[in-house]
């Protein structure tokens, strides 16, 4: 019997009483995969059933684009109007260090919206220009991100609606369109997606598609995976219908009641394993995972055995690893607190604040302006889901802020927040 066995990473947080109250933060609701009616619930599911045969012929067909209509120019202007800051601009020709009256800001030099979100938001734009007369569905949020959400749905680009955990697909019609978000779909949905003959707009991001390569060639060599990730998010979701037999895990010490794969037998099962991840960990703690499996693996079979046993592949997104980099060295300098921008259900967000929090820098995790203010308060967010309210956050006088923000923010929200900051630094001088 191979047996693994994770110990647990430290969480403390360490608040300070007297300013703060925890309340509840909104909880993104999970959502498991269904087929709608248009396929039988098992097929995707059958022995003989080959999603990786499926997604090459369903990206060939006339019914399916991911390269965008033309009209790239024209809805990047549009972005750029709607997404820009003058303050992070300033920052920027600042070598990312500029001072507001009695305020010095420092930006992490990677921040902010990356190359797939980009292309995801940009691809919804002109499905709507393309499609001004039809219906168009999304089948989760593009982003992580509730301003680029909001947008779409003035947009008209709407949810497919949720019944009991379920996404109900028989609202939509043949003909209508539907945008898979940068997170990927899940098979079953793709499967029916195909099935109700619509048009479907694919804005997932290639290093989604690279870990569903990664599972792929597990399944192919009758290697478990043990899929680093939160098993209730859209990507992990979707990397997992693509695989074999899997196991999710968050982290060393997390238990699951979703997060295997059916019929699971350990005794059987984990025999040989391979690594992957859902693109936005934390990449030391997938090699933390990923140390642990390989010196099981060879204490069982032995060093010369570990290449028929154990496989793993390097995941991690580019750009979330170099956002991490630069947080890494942003928490290195003088800071007297810490903004950390995007949104609260964004995976790769939350790994920010969790470099921040463990060097122990008071920080603070905030979506919007919104959680700013009224005066010297603020509601923010913990690494591991807490909400909190404290007042007086800013400290008198002269204050050094480090700032960074998720790769689903766009740089206006991020300037939206450092306003409310001025502001309430000027009311101190006032």
């Amino acid at each position: 019997m191979t047996s693994l066995r994770f110990s647990s990473f430290s969480t403390g947080t360490g608040l300070s009483p007297p300013n703060v109250r925890i309340t509840r933060c909104p909880k993104p609701l999970f959502v498991r995969c269904s087929n709608g009616d248009a396929s039988p619930p098992s097929m995707a599911d059958s022995s003989d059933f080959d999603a990786k045969v499926f997604r090459h012929n369903l990206t060939r067909s006339d019914n399916y684009n991911r390269k965008g209509f033309g009209r790239k120019a024209e809805t990047l202007d549009l972005m750029n109007q709607e997404y820009t800051s003058d303050i992070i601009k300033t920052l920027k020709e600042n070598n990312y260090v500029y001072t507001w009256g009695n305020v010095t800001v420092k930006l992490a030099e990677a921040y902010g919206f990356c190359w797939g979100v980009e292309h995801a938001i940009r691809l919804a734009y002109e499905a709507r220009k393309q499609y001004d007369d039809e219906k168009i569905w999304i089948t989760n949020e593009i982003i992580h991100n509730p301003t680029v959400n909001k947008r779409l749905e003035k947009m008209e680009i709407k949810d497919i609606p949720i019944k009991d955990g379920e996404k109900q697909f028989d609202v939509i019609d043949k003909g209508d369109v539907v945008v898979l978000p940068a997170f990927g779909a899940a098979v079953n949905e793709m499967l029916t997606l195909k099935n109700k003959q619509v048009q479907i707009v694919d804005t997932a991001c290639p290093w989604v598609s690279k870990v569903w390569n990664s599972v792929e060639k597990h399944k192919k060599g009758d290697y478990t995976s043990i899929i680093h990730g939160k098993y209730s998010h859209e990507e992990t979701i979707a990397t997992a219908s693509f695989a074999g037999k899997y196991v999710i895990v968050k982290n060393m010490d997390e238990k699951f009641k979703y997060a295997i794969s059916k019929d699971f037998n350990p005794d059987m099962d984990l025999v040989k394993a391979g690594v992957a991840n859902q693109t936005t960990m934390l990449k030391g703690e997938t090699e933390e995972i990923g140390k642990l499996l390989d010196k099981t693996m060879m204490r069982k079979y032995g060093v010369e055995n570990i290449k028929n046993h154990f496989i793993s592949f390097n995941t991690i997104c580019e750009a979330t690893q170099v956002r991490q980099d630069a947080m890494y060295k942003l928490v290195d300098e003088n800071l007297d607190v810490m903004l950390v921008v995007g949104g609260w259900n964004s995976s790769n967000t939350s790994h920010l604040q969790e470099i921040a929090e463990d060097r122990g820098i008071p920080s603070y995790w905030v979506d919007s302006e919104q959680r700013v203010g009224p005066g010297n308060h603020i509601t923010y967010k913990l690494m591991h889901g807490e909400c909190v309210e404290k007042r007086n956050w800013l400290p008198k006088g002269h204050v050094t802020i480090g700032v960074t923000s998720g790769a689903s923010t766009p740089d206006k929200v991020v300037g939206d927040v450092l306003m409310k900051v001025f502001e309430i630094k000027r009311e101190e001088i006032n």
